[in-house]
């Protein structure tokens, strides 16, 4: 696997033809890029990735905190980001008490070949429990639409592509901080995570906005990242739900501009008269 001096655009042109109308026209459309992107950790292979290849530093610091193998940004000592003719390469070098925790989760990933997570302990870490976000914060009712109107215009590869997810983390003071776009959800919000981290941004001062429906695998990186308030523009799973209510996240959905629904923890989001009196 030889490597390449850039990486690729995350978006581009491609030819096409179009029935509209009745008749055929020839035109171009523009899309998202789709790259395998590979972690290796102390030049041990960890996972590969299908992203955009777009804020690779983020994710690279992102995806290693939601695995558990680091525990804040600082904990990765070096980061090469390497082109290849086949993906992206994500040279990651972990401080050295790190390690070991890298070699312990990689052993329990391993398994039969194009199995994905296998075993007892594979189920066990799908469901593994999440810990409780911090406390505190309390939001008026229409701060919920605020956080949602900041998106669109930061979401600059969508705008051009439509076809990207976005996670954004917006606070009550300072407005949208961080917005972060992938073809896939769970990469956004690694993205995201990450580029808190690495700018110090607490989680626990404002929410996390979602452009997609909200699984479980983003209740716990969400989690993870300390956020209390998720906003998303569609519907949670059950599961999804029930995770948000363990680790005490207020659990937004259905988010549009005639309103939304509160599935756990409303008590955070208040009425205009609630607010006032506060």
């Amino acid at each position: 696997m030889s490597e390449v001096s850039s990486l690729p655009a995350p978006i581009g042109k491609l030819r096409r033809v179009a029935w509209r109308e009745g008749a055929f026209s020839a035109g171009e459309r523009t899309v998202p890029e789709e790259t395998a992107i590979a972690f290796t950790y102390n030049r041990m292979a960890h996972a590969v990735m299908m992203a955009t290849p777009a804020d690779l530093e983020d994710f690279a610091v992102g995806l290693s905190l939601s695995e558990g193998i680091i525990r804040a940004a600082d904990e990765i000592a070096a980061l090469e980001i390497v082109a290849t003719e086949l993906g992206v390469e994500l040279r990651i070098d972990i401080a050295a008490d790190r390690t070991e925790i890298f070699l312990q989760r990689r052993r329990r990933m391993s398994g039969p070949s194009g199995c994905g997570l296998c075993g007892i302990e594979s189920l066990t870490e799908a469901m593994r429990q999440v810990a409780r976000v911090p406390e505190g914060l309390r939001l008026p009712a229409n701060a919920i639409a605020a956080a949602m109107d900041s998106l669109a215009a930061e979401q600059h590869l969508n705008r051009e592509a439509r076809a990207l997810h976005a996670a954004a983390f917006w606070d009550p003071r300072a407005g949208l901080v961080a917005l972060r776009e992938d073809v896939g959800r769970h990469n956004a919000v690694d993205k995201l995570a990450g580029a808190l981290a690495c700018r110090k941004i607490p989680a626990s001062s404002g929410i996390v906005v979602l452009t997609s429906r909200v699984s479980i695998e983003l209740v716990q990186k969400i989690a993870i990242m300390g956020a209390p308030v998720v906003v998303a523009v569609s519907a949670p799973t059950a599961l999804a739900v029930r995770t948000a209510e363990q680790a005490g996240i207020t659990l937004v959905a259905v988010a549009r501009r005639d309103g939304f629904e509160i599935f756990t923890r409303a008590d955070r989001i208040l009425s205009d008269v609630e607010h006032h009196v506060a």
